[in-house]
């Protein structure tokens, strides 16, 4: 008897858990791989981090005229930012042109975005939104990340393709 009880209540939990994932529009992370800088795909889907860019992975940057891969740089920051905690996101109702879905997402309550532009290795994308603009005031006044090397733009750098 105990454990019917017991067995209805996770069932219950779980669906409760479930159906609040649905309504809140927001995903956790169990399936997680990081693609780049501002790209990750969780549970299947391809999440694109709205309203920020980092380098491209064959972007080069330099620093002390040493050249850096400043894409992938970018990448190995958010892995580590990560690490094994659990990712959520609040996606966005529209997707972006590639048919990824844009979110911000989060761990610990933390924006992911944020932290990566605060730090220096993202960029606002004011083409898209204003969201993380004084982040990156921060990071560029501070010379944090990318602001302490020689950089162009990834949205240029891409131009030029």
């Amino acid at each position: 008897m105990k454990k019917n009880v017991l067995k209805n209540e996770m069932k219950f939990l779980l669906s409760f858990i479930f159906l609040l994932s649905i309504i809140c529009n927001v995903s956790f992370a169990y399936d997680l791989r990081i693609i780049d800088g501002d790209t990750i795909e969780l549970n299947g889907d391809r999440i694109r981090f709205a309203g920020i860019d980092t380098p491209e992975p064959k972007q080069i940057c330099t620093l002390d005229n040493i050249e850096i891969f400043c894409g992938n740089l970018a990448t190995v920051v958010l892995k580590e930012k990560i690490g094994n905690e659990i990712v959520t996101c609040e996606r966005e109702k529209e997707l972006d042109k590639y048919n990824r879905i844009l979110a911000e997402c989060f761990v610990k309550g933390q924006s992911l975005s944020s932290y990566m532009v605060k730090n220096g290795y993202a960029f606002a994308y004011r083409y898209f939104s204003d969201k993380f603009i004084e982040d990156e005031n921060y990071a560029k006044q501070n010379s944090l990340g990318l602001w302490a090397m020689e950089f162009e733009f990834p949205w240029d750098f891409r131009n030029k393709k």
